[in-house]
């Protein structure tokens, strides 16, 4: 197994067990992170930051990489992100209270990782297919439940 495997496989199993202090020290101090709605960050207590807001508000969540390529210190993932929205999730348009609700969403990430830690990311997910789950899209009119 390669070091990039390696320090992927510690990236996922802290991110599970919801490990806040096993996050940052995974995360470069000048890690740079996209994702969507225009987010960018910088900086590696924002980067955990962000990954701690989505832990805080679905206090279940579990990440699971279906498929894992690895290329040098890239490695490329698509999962699904499973959780219980039963708590506030901070975003770019506001905060949104807890819906009790299941999420179960398709994710793809390509981090770069660099002397242990991850030093670049781009993380990809449908927004409307999260809002949707979460019952916050409005019900098109016409529509029967």
């Amino acid at each position: 197994m390669s070091d990039t495997r390696s320090t992927f496989d510690a990236w996922m199993d802290a991110f599970n067990a919801h490990d806040e202090q096993a996050i940052r020290a995974l995360t470069a101090d000048d890690c740079v992170f996209e994702g969507p709605g225009g987010v960018h960050l910088e900086g590696g207590d924002a980067v955990a930051g962000y990954a701690m807001v989505w832990l805080n508000a679905f206090s279940d969540a579990h990440l699971s990489a279906h498929q894992v390529v690895v290329d040098g210190d890239w490695v490329a993932m698509a999962g699904v992100f499973r959780g219980t929205h039963d708590g506030t999730l901070a975003s770019p348009d506001g905060d949104v209270p807890a819906t009790g609700r299941t999420l179960e969403g398709r994710c793809s990430q390509f981090v770069r990782f660099a002397d242990g830690k991850s030093v670049e990311e781009h993380l990809y997910f449908d927004q409307m297919d999260v809002i949707t789950q979460l019952g916050l899209m409005p019900q098109a009119a016409g529509a029967t439940a």
